[in-house]
């Protein structure tokens, strides 16, 4: 578990990403970080959207399985 202060950051807060945690989410400065209301109330803080990550595993299901027909329509 890390620990974070808040720290003022014009109108709104931030804080510090230990580079420890940056090593470990593979994260650098300029990067968007998603922060996701999880089912127990509490929240999820992940370097990808999970929501995009949903459907390009369904687009890739549909790929798989119409792959003969998606090779007719790209002629």
């Amino acid at each position: 578990m890390h620990a974070f202060k808040l720290t003022k950051v014009g109108s709104s807060l931030g804080f510090i990403v230990p580079k420890a945690v940056q090593d470990h989410m593979k994260i650098k400065q300029g990067d968007t970080i998603y922060l996701t209301e999880a089912a127990d109330g509490g929240f999820t803080l992940t370097p990808y959207s999970p929501d995009f990550e949903r459907k390009m595993k369904l687009a890739e299901r549909i790929m798989d399985e119409d792959r003969e027909m998606l090779r007719l329509l790209a002629k």
